[in-house]
């Protein structure tokens, strides 16, 4: 029986002014129906990159190698023709800015109604009432009359409703939400993020899978079951997000977390960073990519991508120094 998704050992190189590099470094999950799924890092990380190839839309000169499967079907090796009767359809993506991710020609309404009318064939006016039921799935205020208002008439909230209406008008079997919040205020991420999970949930255990993607570590406390935290293209912890939370494995994941703003610290005080910055494609460590910002590095860190070690039942971290406590028996 396959998952919903399977993903294995997935590779994608890119050309850059520098030449060809790897963006992507042998990343592998797997995602159910009725179940979600964190992708955390910095920018530059991957994570949109392993969106951007779930849904084959990489940079014209990609080149792509393992694997991808939606219900047991092979995507990598699918012709553009294929992919367009999958995407909206059986995938859909819900991306960072709703302003450019709305066409500003079109009525939100008509944007709404075009995959349905595609994929669903409904007709113009069968396709505009559900345009409609979608809106107040959403929460969009005033719903019956925002379908005749274009994208520059509404509230970066209420355009990312519409773009979330969109990915789920024809019931798709999984969701990718790359950073569905960023352009919104605390109130509104919330309200968006409540949505989301919302929406999974209705679907119950057969229904939508969502694959969210966020570098908030709040976000993913609160909304996935299971988390992978990315860097340098490849994934260096995975876990369920409770566990992943609670040991802490990997030295970046400890990173990101002590750098993480909290409530109730003095005035004035200074956060913890990570020394340095997200290596260039064309400059990436030939082992592991933290080598260069990690505090623990020695010479066998640089020589090969670390394995990935076992911490905890379906935990693992991809680093040679882990604490030995941590390491499951």
């Amino acid at each position: 029986m396959h998952p919903l998704l399977e993903v294995r050992d997935l590779r994608v190189t890119l050309q850059t002014s520098r030449g060809a590099h790897d963006a992507l470094r042998g990343v592998s999950f797997a995602l159910d129906h009725g179940q979600s799924l964190g992708l955390i890092g910095e920018s530059g990380c991957g994570k949109s990159i392993t969106a951007l190839a779930l849904m084959g839309l990489l940079p014209d000169g990609a080149q792509v190698s393992g694997s991808i499967q939606l219900h047991g079907q092979e995507l990598t090796t699918l012709n553009e023709a294929a992919l367009c009767k999958l995407r909206g359809h059986r995938m859909g993506m819900v991306f960072q800015e709703p302003m450019t991710a709305l066409n500003p020609l079109h009525t939100v309404g008509r944007q709404i109604a075009e995959p349905l009318q595609l994929h669903k064939g409904l007709s113009r006016s069968a396709a505009r009432a559900e345009a409609l039921r979608l809106l107040e799935r959403v929460q969009l205020p005033q719903a019956a009359q925002r379908l005749d208002a274009y994208p520059h008439q509404l509230s970066g909230g209420q355009r990312q409703r519409v773009v979330i209406a969109i990915a789920l008008a024809c019931g798709p079997d999984l969701l990718i939400a790359d950073e569905p919040t960023t352009a919104l205020d605390v109130t509104l991420q919330r309200e968006v993020l409540d949505l989301i999970q919302e929406l999974v949930r209705e679907e119950g255990e057969q229904g939508m899978a969502l694959l969210l993607i966020s570098h908030d570590l709040g976000v993913m406390a609160d909304t996935v079951q299971r988390m992978l935290v990315m860097y340098g293209g490849t994934v260096v912890e995975s876990g369920p997000t409770a566990d992943v939370f609670r040991r802490l494995a990997h030295p970046y994941t400890r990173g990101l977390f002590a750098a993480r703003p909290r409530l109730g610290l003095p005035r004035g005080t200074r956060l913890a960073t990570i020394p340095g910055r997200v290596p260039a494609l064309a400059d990436m460590p030939a082992g592991c990519p933290f080598a260069d910002r990690c505090e623990r590095v020695t010479d066998a860190c640089r020589q090969a991508l670390p394995p990935a070690f076992a911490v905890g039942p379906g935990h693992e971290a991809r680093c040679l120094h882990l604490d030995p406590h941590l390491l499951a028996a």
